[in-house]
């Protein structure tokens, strides 16, 4: 940032694995230093950035377009997919057309990931479930549930460590979404809010700049951060590398062209536009 500027960006980061890429390469930059970061979770983030407690922040899908006249999203970068995301997941204890009617826990607040799947199981499996907000456990989900949507750290352990133990299927979002329309799925954007960016267009672009950098530098050496992350995680190093490897964090023309058939299918039922206008830094 400018040594004129007097105060710094306040600066919104997931705290799940999945943006561990995305900020990785910041302390190695040097810039971690000039951004006011704050860690919560998408949803928490996502209501700071809209009500202005946020200059710049992820921001769920879903949020995204129900207040996109007062934001412009970062291009080239987002948390997303295409195939499978591993951390976003159903899990259940029978065959998905068999849950017509039966009970699905919500284990996230998320409203991108839980309307994605239930887009996916209400029309591309033709089930109609009944859900439920639920802790992110699947012993607890499991107990009162025939399957449970998970996403996050939640979902990667569930997936990995616990359904295979208790013999549970896991069907992956990102890779039934992909199935289903040939598309890639974006879950979360990067934005700036309007009135921000007109009055610090250049500290605007100076962050932008940094998590494109702190991104490339972290997927260069993506065995690196993986062996580093591995620390404080219950995933090895090698679980952690494919799961970087698989995420895509871009925001270019084939995410876009995603983002809009997602908002074409879900748009009336949760009253965003069905056609989104979607302004770009």
């Amino acid at each position: 940032m400018t040594r004129q500027q007097r105060t710094r960006p306040r600066v919104g980061h997931i705290q799940f694995l999945n943006c561990v890429p995305l900020y990785w390469g910041l302390a190695r930059t040097g810039t971690l230093l000039d951004l006011e970061l704050s860690k919560d979770t998408p949803e928490k983030l996502s209501e700071q950035l809209v009500n202005g407690d946020l200059d710049i922040a992820p921001i769920t899908l879903v949020e995204f377009l129900r207040n996109a006249d007062d934001l412009v999203a970062l291009p080239d970068i987002a948390v997303g997919c295409d195939g499978p995301v591993m951390s976003c997941v159903v899990i259940s204890q029978v065959p998905l057309e068999e849950l017509d009617g039966a009970r699905v826990a919500l284990g996230s607040t998320s409203r991108t990931s839980v309307r994605l799947a239930r887009l996916l199981l209400d029309e591309r499996h033709g089930v109609r479930p009944h859900y439920y907000d639920c802790p992110p456990d699947l012993a607890v989900m499991m107990r009162d549930a025939q399957a449970g949507v998970l996403i996050g750290d939640a979902a990667l352990r569930a997936a990995l460590h616990d359904a295979p133990r208790l013999g549970l299927e896991v069907h992956d979002l990102g890779q039934m979404w992909k199935d289903w329309t040939g598309l890639p799925f974006v879950f979360a954007v990067w934005a700036v809010r309007r009135e921000f960016l007109e009055r610090e267009p250049e500290t605007t672009r100076e962050v932008h700049r940094a998590f494109l950098a702190s991104r490339d530098l972290s997927l260069e050496e993506v065995t690196k951060v993986a062996e580093q992350t591995a620390r404080w995680e219950a995933f090895g190093p090698e679980l952690l590398e494919r799961y970087f490897r698989t995420l895509d964090f871009r925001l270019g023309p084939e995410q876009l062209t995603g983002v809009k058939e997602f908002a074409r299918r879900v748009g009336g039922d949760l009253g965003l536009p069905t056609e989104p206008r979607i302004r770009l830094l």
